[in-house]
């Protein structure tokens, strides 16, 4: 329901609303100053509150108001509906892919003339901006869309990032931005002109499975209200300060360059910035690699000389270190198509990401500037758009989908030739795995599965398949031998999932981060260690040196032992990298918040790329973490030790958010303890945690990025000095003047002193040294003589005429009386 009045004209008002069956209804006032409706013959003034049935309303004419009714939605729940009085139309929406969101045309009194607008699995919610003449929908397949009212074909822009479906939307219409909320429980701030994602805020909210959340902005106050049942939310807007970014827009992959020893890293704005991981000091930089779309990935070749960027343009180009752009590859077939891999092989480019086929190019084509793709052999074997994949040389090739389903290739033939899924009812398999089938246990997965899904909603299941990330397992040596996991996979709803290729099935699952969305990961090149992301900018890193070694009929939900946690960002990790420098294991995020921050493998912080103080990686201090041989001495020494401290590990969880938590708290992770009160400390009974429990110790629990300790190496000038304690010094022999003071600090006597001479009188000083003479030109003092004498013959000349006229006056004139003496 919703009620609209002219601001200009209060009589002129309408009251809209809709039902359950599709049917679109409004009251039309036309004087509503004055009174609503006309009051009935039979009712008396007495009454306080007067009935009017909607029968009567439309069959009965009234004065004071009609009624326009159309059907908008045939047999579809009416979500939203408005009376637009810059359109003068009244538009409603629903869950449906016919008729999603329908414009009733005002037309005088009659039936409204509809304007039909079809979108893929229907419209939630919608807003208006009346200055920009804008409809944003939220839709169910996790897009925001915003429409011309007048042009119902496609969207004029589609701004995509939510993982689940979008529940609300509602503009900001003074500072030209949209906010969008999802099932998530995830809230975005859009930029309309540049239709890109500003700010992402996520974990302030109440933790409810099945809500119904309403959405409202005040934009006088700066005030955000949303509902979530019988609960209501206030976030506030605050201005943000004091933080270290590496970008100015928010950050979408980093990667390391080995033979350089250079960080690369992009953001959404199209620039590409390259660092010093020794000193995390800026090098270079390009801009507008791809014009005004965004860098949604990047990659390396094999010599690490050429850097491969793709853009929601749907192009990746090919560029030199020197800023020069060797090709251009036509990806999305001249369609702006957003690209989330690529990769570069011996012969072939494969690129990923928003359709169900492989794009490929071959590496004989690249004789021309603008490339076009070539033909995938292997067709179509998806039935969602691939997100992922992952290569094992010399022939294996795994793609990921959206739909959590997992396709292994054969790079020389590009056939498909076996599939995974995590539910055994969709798990498809090629003709020459039917007979090792048979021999499985299909239930075992489907058991396991229903168990971890038994409390999402039918809805949620493809975010809770998604593959966002795969790697290979390539140091883990005969694993076709033993059955174990050689292949794992992340996604959606926090889950990891560990398979064997080799036996075609799924080995183990676990939550790695419990209450969240889509996460990402990334395994270092010994395979020793599993480091997984976020959405809430929280890093957690674990061993997985002995998980999964061997083939087991049940499906393990046991997760491997966890050995920090620890949150650089305060916002979505979009990309983790490792790195091994100066005898550590590094690891390198890029997230959302617009920085990329680099720490060691126990969680201890380094630095962030753009920092004003630059650090120094100290090449002679020792790893934080054992090498191979350690770990392997001690897994042979300490198993039962280890057991037991990953029995009582502490899992890693998010804060509650208070009601009413306002909307600076964007950094919600805290380490939170075991429900046991008084709960054992499994660093004190593990080799492993004595030997680093002062390390532990030392990081702090408040989730700042970096927070940096005094160290005696720094970069400059005095770099290279080398500082020593001060020796002992022994005894020092007392001056004299100490021993006999009287000698040098005795009294003296006083010695008169001559008066100061007299100084001459100022009469006397000023009359020399101010003559007029000496003080102005000779020039001057002639010419101002010259003036004097002028001007005292002057004053002569005039006194002369004075006195003869004076003598004039008093001579007789003749026309005058005689006057005769007696």
């Amino acid at each position: 329901m919703d009620y609209w009045y002219d601001p200009s004209n209060g009589n002129e008002a309408v009251l809209s609303f809709g039902d359950v069956g599709g049917q679109v209804n409004a009251i039309c006032f036309t004087s509503a100053l004055i009174s609503l409706f006309e009051r009935p013959c039979n009712s008396t003034e007495q009454e306080s509150v007067i009935t009017f049935k909607w029968q009567e309303l439309v069959s009965v004419h009234q004065t004071c108001c009609y009624v326009l009714r159309h059907k908008a939605h045939s047999k579809n729940w009416v979500r939203q509906v408005r009376y637009l009085g810059n359109l003068e139309a009244l538009i409603s929406c629903a869950t449906s892919s016919t008729n999603s969101m329908v414009l009733g045309w005002k037309e005088n009194k009659k039936t409204p003339r509809t304007t039909a607008f079809h979108i893929s699995k229907g419209v939630t919610a919608f807003d208006y901006h009346d200055g920009l003449k804008l409809i944003a929908t939220a839709g169910i397949d996790n897009k925001v869309c915003l429409w011309n009212p007048y042009v119902i074909s496609k969207p004029i822009g589609a701004l995509r990032g939510h993982l689940a479906s979008v529940t609300a939307v509602q503009f900001i219409v003074r500072r030209k931005l949209l906010l969008s909320f999802s099932k998530d429980k995830i809230l975005r701030v859009w930029d309309i002109q540049h239709q890109l994602c500003i700010q992402r805020i996520a974990g302030i909210f109440p933790k409810h499975l099945d809500f119904h959340s309403l959405l409202y902005f005040d934009e006088e106050h700066g005030r955000l209200f949303i509902t979530f049942n019988n609960q209501l939310t206030l976030c506030e807007l605050k201005q943000e300060t004091g933080r270290v970014t590496s970008h100015e827009k928010p950050i979408s992959c980093v990667l390391y360059n080995n033979v350089f020893k250079q960080v690369i890293s992009s953001d959404i704005g199209s620039t590409v910035t390259f660092w010093m991981i020794d000193t995390g000091q800026k090098i270079k930089q390009f801009t507008k690699c791809h014009g005004t779309a965004e860098i949604t990935t990047m990659a390396l070749d094999a010599t690490e000389t050429k850097l491969f960027t793709g853009g929601t343009d749907g192009t990746v180009k090919i560029w030199d270190f020197n800023g020069h752009c060797h090709h251009k590859l036509n990806a999305g077939r001249d369609q702006a198509e957003e690209i989330s891999q690529i990769f570069v092989l011996k012969r072939t480019v494969l690129v990923l990401g928003w359709e169900r086929i492989i794009t490929v190019f071959r590496m004989n084509t690249f004789t021309q500037f603008f490339v076009q793709p070539s033909e995938w052999k292997g067709g179509v074997q998806h039935q969602d758009d691939i997100l992922c994949a992952a290569f094992l040389p010399s022939q294996t090739l795994v793609t990921g989908s959206y739909d959590g389903e997992i396709v292994i290739w054969n790079n020389n033939t590009e056939n498909a030739f076996r599939k995974l899924h995590p539910d055994s009812k969709r798990a498809l398999k090629s003709k020459s795995d039917s007979q090792f089938l048979k021999r499985t246990k299909p239930t075992a997965t489907h058991r396991q599965t229903s168990a971890f899904s038994s409390d999402i909603s039918e809805n949620d299941q493809e975010c809770n398949y998604a593959v966002t990330r795969l790697f290979f397992l390539e140091a883990r040596k005969n694993m076709s031998a033993s059955g174990g996991a050689n292949l794992v996979s992340c996604g959606g709803s926090g889950f990891v999932r560990f398979w064997s290729t080799s036996r075609s099935c799924l080995l183990a699952e676990f939550i790695a981060h419990k209450d969240t969305g889509s996460i990402i990961m990334t395994v270092d090149r010994t395979c020793k260690y599993l480091i997984t992301g976020d959405i809430d900018g929280c890093v957690k890193v674990w061993n997985i040196q002995e998980y999964c070694l061997h083939y087991s009929d049940s499906i393990v939900n046991q997760p491997p032992p966890l050995l920090t946690a620890f949150q650089p960002h305060v916002d979505c990790v979009t990309h983790l990298e490792t790195c091994e420098h100066s005898r550590r294991l590094l690891i390198i995020s890029a997230s959302a918040d617009c920085s990329v921050a680099v720490g060691n493998i126990s969680g201890s912080p380094v630095g962030i790329f753009g920092q004003e103080e630059h650090w120094r990686i100290d090449e002679s201090a020792e790893p934080l973490f054992p090498n191979t041989h350690q770990l392997e001495e001690e897994g042979e020494e300490n198993d039962n030790e280890r057991k037991v401290a990953h029995e009582d590990r502490s899992r890693v969880k998010h804060s509650p958010a208070p009601e009413g938590d306002p909307l600076e708290q964007t950094v919600p992770f805290a380490l939170e303890a075991t429900e046991d009160p008084a709960p054992s400390n499994p660093w004190e009974n593990t080799i492993l945690g004595k030997r680093y429990e002062e390390a532990r110790k030392s990081k702090e629990n408040d989730h700042k990025p970096f927070i940096w300790e005094q160290t005696q190496s720094s970069v400059g000038t005095f770099s290279s000095l080398h500082i020593e304690d001060l020796k002992d010094v022994g005894e020092v022999d007392k001056p004299d003047f100490i021993i006999n003071p009287h000698k040098y600090f005795g009294e003296k006597t006083e010695e008169k002193t001559p008066p100061p001479p007299q100084l001459p009188g100022l009469s006397q000083t000023l009359k020399a040294a101010f003559d007029e003479k000496s003080f102005f030109p000779k020039e001057i003092l002639e010419q101002e003589q010259k003036a004097r004498q002028f001007y005292k013959q002057l004053s002569n000349e005039v006194k002369v005429r004075k006195k003869q006229s004076q003598a004039r006056d008093r001579k007789p004139h003749g026309n005058s009386p005689s006057v005769f003496k007696p």
